[in-house]
């Protein structure tokens, strides 16, 4: 029988352009665009400074762009710094099923391993596919979730990475095989990154894994080797990771039927995902009933016993830095009722000292409620109460935060999120341009072209 590493390489060797349907070809284009726009917003970020010194020091060959610097190092260097460039500011995509995600964060690995090998825009879109197909069945393998026994979903994006730049490469069936066993025995990430006090290391996370995918297919395309059976085999991922039941159909039953990048969700707010639903739900109150947020006595947020666990500790309640501001529910909360939005503007370090926004935030109860348990994670539900200073109190439930599958941003929305983020960085002309070249960008015949696009103006 063919091991589970081996389907999916064929898979991903298999898979060609015109294979793919419209749909998911748009949503790829349309996940490209909103990941450029994340990394375009991010470029003047401290912490990111911070990386791109570390790249700098680190030199490298001349194989791949960085995004906003237009610099170019070795592949394995440019997935890491594009993908926490996507990652940093919490604001690309997200899909949760068992399990959380960001498949965004590995289009870097396509981005770099496709220009190393002289890949065209069609072959950036098969890439891109790749990419969601594979790490969102990932999502579904576990019940629960490798996240609810205490594994970051990095864990994931290991098994993910080295096929996607293996294909970028052109690598044979046997050498994908190989990178999977490389990367995917050497990268497993612990939840605590996310958990407590937050650190860079929460956005580093799976911007390594998709490093670790790069050099693990770099590796394998010289004969490297590695094991082939990593899920099923002796001491596998199924066997060490025993706290969960694996369904490996889940994995790999039906690739190419169907492609699941249209059922991904794109992120409306910079904040963690548990954070979304409260927040689309506050704001709904906030609107629907005309409420001032002045007039504000009590919030009350039921959510999930893990969303009230890790975003509203009490290091939730002085949020002093961005990585704990945007996995605070009580801060996104306040934000959202005072400012009537959340913004990446927000998350900057004056804005986190706004007074108003501290005021709220004693007045925000986060609530574990059983039921919402009983849902999660196929619903993700939120309530939000709100109680102003008459005494009235105005609630709204709701299931499905805006940006998600079920209520997806249009080309329209889309292009505003990209705009916003990217308009510090790059003229309006050049945004059109990206904006233009990015929708269209199977008609590009090098990668390389497309990134050096990708370079600021401003």
């Amino acid at each position: 029988m063919l091991s589970i590493s081996r389907k999916l390489a064929r898979f991903t060797r298999s898979l060609h352009y015109n294979d793919i349907p419209d749909p998911a070809r748009k949503e790829a284009k349309r996940f490209l665009l909103d990941s450029v726009g994340c990394a375009l917003a991010a470029v003047d970020h401290e912490d990111m400074k911070q990386a791109y010194q570390y790249i700098e020091q680190l030199g490298g060959s001349d194989q791949a762009t960085i995004i906003g610097h237009g610099m170019r190092t070795n592949a394995p260097n440019a997935a890491m710094m594009n993908a926490l460039l996507v990652r940093v500011m919490d604001y690309n995509d997200i899909y949760w099923k068992q399990d959380p995600s960001h498949p965004s964060d590995i289009i870097p690995a396509a981005l770099a391993a496709g220009e190393l090998h002289g890949g065209s825009g069609e072959d950036l879109i098969v890439g891109i596919v790749i990419a969601y197909e594979l790490e969102m069945r990932m999502c579904l393998a576990a019940d629960p979730g490798v996240r609810e026994v205490g594994w970051h979903h990095a864990s994931l994006t290991q098994f993910v990475s080295p096929l996607v730049a293996g294909r970028m490469l052109g690598l044979s069936e046997d050498q994908l095989v190989a990178a999977v066993g490389i990367s995917g025995a050497s990268h497993f990430t612990l939840g605590g990154v996310v958990a407590g006090h937050l650190t860079n290391m929460k956005n580093t996370a799976d911007p390594m894994a998709t490093e670790a995918g790069v050099r693990a297919a770099l590796l394998a395309q010289t004969g490297y080797t590695g094991s082939e059976e990593l899920f099923e085999g002796k001491e596998g991922v199924f066997e060490v990771i025993g706290n969960v039941t694996w369904d490996p159909e889940k994995m790999v039953s039906g690739l190419g039927d169907k492609f699941m990048i249209t059922k991904c969700g794109y992120k409306a707010f910079p904040t963690e995902a548990l954070t979304h639903q409260p927040i689309t739900a506050a704001l709904e109150v906030m609107t629907e009933n005309a409420i001032d947020p002045h007039d504000v006595e009590e919030v009350i947020v039921k959510t999930t016993t893990r969303g009230a666990d890790i975003l509203s500790d009490p290091s939730k309640y002085q949020p002093t830095t961005k990585e704990t501001a945007d996995h605070s529910l009580p801060y996104c909360i306040a934000v959202a009722v005072t400012k009537g939005n959340v913004l990446p503007s927000d998350f900057e370090e004056e804005a986190l000292k706004d007074p108003f926004v501290w005021e709220l935030l004693p007045k925000i109860k986060v609530i574990a409620d059983p039921k919402i348990d009983a849902l999660f994670p196929k619903v993700k539900r939120a309530i939000v109460s709100i109680t102003t200073a008459d005494g009235v109190t105005y609630s709204k439930q709701e299931d499905h935060a805006k940006g998600r599958a079920e209520r997806p941003l249009s080309d329209a929305e889309l292009i505003d999120k990209f705009t916003a983020n990217a308009q510090h960085t790059l003229s309006e002309d050049h945004l059109k341009r990206i904006v233009e070249e990015t929708f269209n960008v199977e008609r590009a015949a090098s990668i390389t072209d497309y990134m050096a696009q990708l370079t600021r103006d401003r």
